[in-house]
C-alpha cells in the first residue's frame, strides 16, 4: 500500500509542463504522447524539415535552421485524426528575447527583426545605446523565422506562462 501512494504522488509532482513543442495544430485538450503513433508522416512531410524525432520517438519541433511556414501538411498527413485540429490557432507559442542579446551589450544587432515576415520584432532606439528590441506578441505568430539568424541564439520560441 505504501509503495502505491508513493508512487501517486511521484506522478502527481512529475507532470510538469513540458517545454518540448509539438507540430502546429495539435489539439490542446490531448495528450500528445498517448494518441502520437510515432509513424513519422509528418516528419517527412514537413516542408521547411524543423520536425525531427525527439524523446521516445516522438514528433518534436526545432528552429535552428528554419522556420514553420504553417502549411499543415505535418496536420492533414497524420492518420490519427483526433490528434490535430485545422479550425484552432496553430500554436500559442512566441519568441522570447534572451539576455545574451547582442543588443543588451550594446552591438547594433536586428537581425531578427529582418527575418520577421509579421513585423512582430520592432526595435526602440535610445540615444547613446543600441536599438533595444521589443515583441510585439499580438503579431508574433511562433514560426520561428527569427531563431536561425540570431548570431548569439539569444531567441527562442516558448508557450505564454
Amino acid at each position: 500500500m505504501t509503495e502505491s501512494i508513493n508512487h501517486s504522488r511521484r506522478s502527481l509532482f512529475n507532470r510538469r509542463k513540458s517545454v518540448v513543442i509539438r507540430p502546429p495544430w495539435v489539439r490542446e485538450e490531448v495528450e500528445f504522447t498517448d494518441v502520437c503513433t510515432r509513424c513519422s508522416a509528418c516528419i517527412t512531410a514537413c516542408e521547411t524539415k524543423i520536425i525531427f524525432k525527439g524523446d521516445g520517438g516522438f514528433p518534436e519541433i526545432s528552429f535552428k535552421d528554419n522556420e514553420c511556414t504553417f502549411c499543415a501538411q505535418c496536420a492533414t498527413i497524420c492518420p490519427e485524426e483526433k490528434l490535430f485540429d485545422l479550425s484552432q490557432t496553430p500554436w500559442q507559442h512566441q519568441a522570447v528575447i534572451q539576455d545574451n542579446c547582442l543588443t543588451f551589450q550594446g552591438i547594433w544587432c536586428q537581425s531578427c527583426k529582418d527575418a520577421c515576415e509579421p513585423r512582430a520584432i520592432g526595435f526602440t532606439l535610445s540615444v547613446g545605446q543600441a536599438p533595444m528590441p521589443k515583441i510585439d506578441t499580438s503579431l508574433c505568430t511562433g514560426c520561428g523565422a527569427c531563431v536561425a539568424p540570431c548570431p548569439s541564439q539569444a531567441i527562442s520560441i516558448k508557450q505564454p506562462e
